[in-house]
């Protein structure tokens, strides 16, 4: 492959050129105290820094874009580090998911608008990953992702924690009063032991592996820990490949294909990763002009064995996933189901694999040993979800996987907060629970709510698990019987604004069904005098949001941002 001259390079048209234009470039970049040597002729690497002071996902994110820099110099590269939207998952209200695409627009016209020729997308927080992925693919020039890596292994009192997923079983158990407060105050300090972000096998490390898998990440970049001194070493390893990846001018567009998609829908069965990987691959295959839908992901689910014993649907966590191989070791498993011919940022995926292994059967399992032989994620429709929905199999009790029961609607999050704590509520736990208008629109974002809280009235007769149907979405840490993405949305006029309390409900997931036990004609009629709760925005971003999101199943992309190209260069006057 023939390099590029430093003439061909884009951020020569601002400072290679003998223009009064370029003077002014020139005169304040040197204002700065960088000499013509350290840009002049040479690459110029946007660093797009996720860091906050409210995201402890990316709290070392500070520090790390040094070692970013400091690869970038040794490779003969100009750093510039370009801060963008945090989206702290812990602290954005009412969910980061409002503003995946604002991150996503900000990083591509960062890219465009500044005199950039690659770029190191610093990630890692739940939708930093596919929102900046997002705008860089559709910026389209040589990009690589750094992922923040998880955090390490979290304890109480000689037992493992697993950030969200063991937030949520010890909350039930307290709830049902077998935990003492002093208990989870205790387990409250001790969850969370370093930066980076959860090390289950939630939202941030299924697409971070997913990332890596399309051939976006150098290899074994998604499992290191954060605070494993390996991690600054990939850091600086990642900032000497973009600058290698800008003379070959190696795109995106070079890379992603169908097949490397594929790929990603191989690996994020095999690790029965986040269910909001749905919506995330849907929208970065969009962008890259590949079609990916809702059924793909049920068709590799059930060819794929889930291999990776990690929670929420297994037992260890990200550090013992790393120690025992990490992502190059679950792709070296599943390598003859895999496109291993496909691009990378370092040669392609077959390359990548070379001296992969794995070290612990029990936490990357053998093909003909998975924990589950199939069906990582299932996609459900019917009269309830003509568009579908998704579960997660193996993280719900079996016997709720075929399931008829009557519903228990709540329109809004607070009545269902207010009824789940009533020890009168009437429920057993053969209902249903139904929460709606908490989609796209509905939500607004689409907030994490879906993994509805167990009644107190049932958790204390010993009740952990029961079916819960929503809008919304849920943390990829969580568990249980939750369906989740229904779509379309109830806000919208979607069936589930239909449901009434003590209409029947039946689950079928071996059969992908889904069905509520009212006639169309029934269901028409109550859409007829339904009106859906006031989303009337009257200015700013929730304005825009309302105005052109797409729903779940589309992957809840702008509808102006979808596909890949179509914007010109800025001129530089």
């Amino acid at each position: 492959m023939a390099k590029r001259s430093p003439e061909q390079l884009r951020s020569h048209r601002w400072f290679g050129v003998t223009d009064l234009r370029s003077f002014g470039h020139r005169s304040r970049t040197l204002q700065m105290g960088y000499a013509r040597e350290d840009f002049m002729g040479k690459p110029v690497i946007a660093i797009i820094n996720t860091w906050s002071d409210i995201n402890p996902c990316h709290a070392h994110f500070r520090v790390r874009v040094e070692d970013v820099k400091r690869g970038v110099w040794q490779a003969g590269g100009f750093p510039i580090e370009l801060p963008a939207l945090s989206l702290s998952e812990n602290f954005v209200k009412p969910t980061t998911m409002l503003y995946r695409n604002l991150l996503a627009l900000e990083v591509e016209e960062l890219l465009r608008s500044h005199p950039i020729d690659g770029a190191v997308l610093m990630g890692g927080c739940d939708k930093t990953t596919p929102a900046t992925v997002m705008g860089a693919i559709s910026m389209n020039l040589p990009m690589i992702f750094m992922p923040a890596g998880p955090m390490i292994r979290g304890h109480h009192g000689g037992t493992i924690l697993g950030s969200g997923s063991d937030i949520w079983k010890y909350w039930a158990e307290k709830e049902a009063g077998t935990i003492t407060n002093q208990q989870w105050n205790d387990m409250e300090a001790g969850i969370a032991r370093s930066p980076g972000t959860c090390m289950t096998m939630g939202t941030a490390s299924t697409m971070t592996s997913i990332v890596e898998t399309l051939g976006l990440s150098l290899p074994g970049a998604a499992s290191i820990p954060a605070v494993d001194a390996a991690h600054p070493r990939m850091a600086s390893l990642t900032g000497r490949k973009i600058v290698e990846m800008v003379w070959d001018d190696l795109k995106p567009s070079d890379i992603l294909t169908r097949r490397s998609f594929e790929n990603a829908l191989m690996v994020h069965n095999a690790l029965a990763g986040s269910t909001n990987a749905m919506i995330h691959l849907v929208a970065m295959a969009g962008r890259a002009g590949v079609e990916v839908n809702l059924q793909d992901f049920d068709d590799f689910a059930q060819k794929v064995p889930v291999i990776a014993n990690l929670r929420p649907s297994g037992e260890w966590l990200m550090e013992d996933f790393h120690i025992a191989g990490g992502i190059r070791g679950l792709l070296s498993r599943l390598a003859p189901m895999l496109h291993l011919d496909e691009r990378t940022v370092a040669g392609t995926l077959r390359d990548a694999l070379e001296g992969a292994a794995v070290y612990n059967d029990d936490v990357i399992r053998p093909l003909d040993k998975p924990i589950a032989a199939s069906g990582g994620t299932a996609i459900l429709r019917g009269n309830l979800a003509p568009k579908g929905c998704v579960i997660k199999p193996p993280a719900a009790e079996a016997r709720l996987l075929q399931h008829t029961g009557p519903a228990i609607v709540f329109d809004t999050y607070d009545e269902m907060t207010k009824a789940v704590n009533d020890l009168d509520l009437d429920v057993t736990p053969d209902h249903i629970m139904v929460l709606r208008n908490a989609g796209p629109i509905g939500g607004p974002g689409m907030p994490e709510w879906g993994m509805l809280p167990i009644p107190k009235k049932l958790l204390k007769q010993g009740v952990r698990d029961m079916l819960r149907i929503s809008d919304a979405r849920m943390s990829g840490t969580s568990y249980g019987a939750c369906i989740l993405h229904v779509s379309p949305e109830a806000h919208i006029g979607g069936p589930l604004a239909a449901v009434r309390t003590g209409d029947l409900i039946t689950v079928d997931v071996p059969n992908r069904s889904i069905h509520l036990h009212v006639s169309d004609e029934q269901i028409k009629d109550r859409l007829r005098t339904w009106s859906p709760p006031p989303r009337d925005y009257p200015r700013g971003y929730n304005k825009l949001f309302a105005q052109h999101i797409r729903q779940a199943d589309e992957g809840c992309d702008f509808d102006f941002l979808e596909g890949s190209g179509g914007v010109p260069e800025p001129e530089i006057h």
